[in-house]
């Protein structure tokens, strides 16, 4: 199994899991961000979750930009987009795999390219 398949499966749980809170709690008081953020801060604990997944984002998004320049990601900034989307949508859970999927799908391409590159080199000496 490839590490990509692994953060795609991270990234199903870190959906799934938020949401079996979330779900209900958006049935009951719709899309009600005011409340949402009242009840958040609404204790210290949640207040502290609260604060340390906005600075968790922040990471997230700081290193992702990082390694899609790093990497030379072709169109990076809809990557970024998803990863932020996915981060505020439902938390670093989805964002964080959803980024290291689409890192690792951008590695593996390099490495079959790297791999098809060597075999035709040796096919073509060998030919010679």
């Amino acid at each position: 199994m490839k590490m990509r398949h692994v953060y795609l499966f991270l990234l199903a749980a870190g959906i799934i899991f938020p949401y079996t809170f979330f779900g209900p709690w958006f049935l009951e008081n719709g899309l009600n961000v005011r409340l949402f953020f009242v009840e958040l801060f609404s204790t210290g604990i949640g207040g502290g979750f609260g604060m340390d997944v906005f600075v968790s984002i922040t990471v997230l998004m700081v290193f992702a930009w990082a390694e899609i320049r790093r990497l030379n990601i072709k169109r990076g900034w809809l990557i970024l987009a998803a990863v932020f989307v996915g981060a505020n949508a439902v938390g670093v859970s989805c964002g964080f795999p959803l980024f290291l999927y689409l890192r690792q799908k951008h590695i593996d391409n390099l490495e079959d390219e790297l791999s098809d590159n060597t075999r035709d080199s040796r096919s073509a000496r060998e030919e010679n």
